[in-house]
């Protein structure tokens, strides 16, 4: 059976999307690709951890088995003889807690969606679960990957690695300031970026975010605007208690809420979604770069990406003329439906939300990462930015400086090569004697080369 593209799981986001209405309450409602599904998974066992054990912290070998068990369970294929973590149960439902406070589907819950629309108009586009399974895992790169172990790390491929990577984390970014400026209960993306430029809010922050969200029932994002609005609008004669834990991080929630509160006003007043987006994305780019060198690999990263999603988003403008307005001059004075994007709030962002929805969904379609040790638990130090992905800080085990985990890839490579190692030494008995600590004659060792 052929294997799983980007463009069959594009399709059928396509479908559930227009069908939103039927399945979901928001059309707002964003979908989780792969990559955060994974991270949401790690998120999700950490806080597991943390309230079986203390600590919110969590291993790469944990997340990946129960990633494996997870993708099984969800699709309904066969778990028997599988291994599972303790509490897998309460792993579940803290992930699905979590997809639903967040306002997301992942792609299963997409594709259980989608299988439902498919059977009621009898469609010929099937996708079978085995297929997403492997998409969702990147099986079908499995081949190309182990051919990759075999070639020698270059000081040329290497800095097209580091170079990958800071393209990689910049169009992270914008994607999560983007996704938050779609769906603003998206914790996930919140927390890539929440401390991004640096703001001075680190681990405490998020995690005293984290408790008052969970003690008031809602998203980190709206918890922290309605303790900054209090503030700026409560005049003089208001301060926060001094037992609220949120009074030391003002300075830090008030830059980020004032930052969002720009890309808002953007979308609200500039009816065009095309010019909204390119503004929109100038913005979030100049954020970025202010303050850092222009020679700097990710101040060219970011450049580069701002202007591949304006052309991007130009071109989704052009290919929807036919189901997306570009103007509101022929919007109905009509009050918009309970369901509408912006209901009853300005009404002309309406068109920029809708494309960039449609950027977004796109993103989650792509194909996951390779490497999940990278993904999870990559080292915020090799980030050359100001500010820290809080999702950096929960990694296990603590690395320190000069003692982080080898990359996935490196750690493979080498058990190929001490297996190579260990097949010619069964098959050479001068070097098993080597590796036993024998002493060889020198007569022998020069006959045998």
């Amino acid at each position: 059976m052929a294997g799983l593209n980007q463009k069959s799981v594009l399709d059928m986001i396509k479908e559930f999307r227009r069908n939103w209405h039927t399945f979901c309450d928001s059309e707002r409602t964003t979908v989780c690709g792969a990559d955060s599904m994974l991270l949401a998974l790690q998120l999700s066992m950490a806080e597991n951890n943390k309230q079986h054990s203390g600590e919110f912290i969590v291993s790469l070998s944990d997340v990946l088995l129960t990633w494996k068990y997870l993708l099984h369970e969800k699709l309904n294929l066969p778990v028997e003889n599988m291994e599972v973590t303790d509490h897998y149960e309460d792993i579940r439902r803290t992930y699905d807690a979590f997809l639903k406070n967040s306002n997301m589907l992942d792609l299963i819950d997409v594709y259980r969606k989608y299988s439902i629309l498919a059977s009621n108009c009898e469609s010929d586009a099937n996708i079978s679960p085995s297929q997403l399974r492997d998409f969702l895992s990147g099986r079908q790169c499995t081949e190309d990957d182990e051919a990759d172990l075999h070639v020698p790390t270059s000081p040329m491929s290497k800095h097209n690695h580091e170079n990958e990577k800071v393209q990689l984390l910049a169009k992270k970014i914008i994607y999560s300031y983007l996704n938050l400026l779609v769906n603003s209960k998206n914790d996930l993306a919140l927390a890539h970026i929440l401390n991004i430029p640096d703001r001075g809010l680190g681990r405490e922050a998020f995690t005293d975010l984290k408790h008052a969200a969970q003690e008031k029932h809602m998203s980190i994002f709206l918890v922290a605007t309605s303790f900054i609005r209090t503030i700026e609008l409560g005049g003089k004669g208001y301060a926060p208690l001094p037992s609220d834990p949120l009074r030391t991080h003002v300075k830090g929630l008030s830059n980020f809420i004032n930052f969002m509160d720009t890309l808002h006003e953007i979308l609200g007043e500039i009816p065009n979604p095309s010019i909204a987006g390119g503004r929109i994305l100038s913005v979030i780019k100049m954020q970025l770069i202010k303050g850092q060198n222009s020679r700097d690999s990710f101040y060219k990263a970011v450049e580069e990406v701002a202007q591949d999603l304006d052309l991007r988003i130009k071109n989704i403008i052009n290919s929807e003329q036919g189901d997306v307005a570009v103007s509101t001059t022929d919007i109905s004075p009509a009050r918009p439906k309970s369901y509408a994007i912006n209901h009853g709030t300005a009404y002309c962002g309406r068109d920029t939300m809708k494309i960039l929805l449609v950027l977004l969904d796109e993103e989650a379609a792509s194909a996951p990462t390779k490497n999940k040790a990278e993904l999870l638990y990559d080292d915020e130090n090799t980030h050359p930015h100001t500010g820290t992905s809080i999702l950096t800080l929960f990694r296990s085990p603590t690395q320190v400086s000069n003692s982080s985990l080898k990359p996935l890839r490196e750690r493979i490579r080498k058990s190929i090569e001490e297996k190579k190692i260990k097949v010619r030494s069964d098959r050479d008995p001068q070097v098993s004697q080597l590796k036993s600590g024998k002493h060889i004659p020198k007569e022998e060792v020069r006959i045998r080369s």
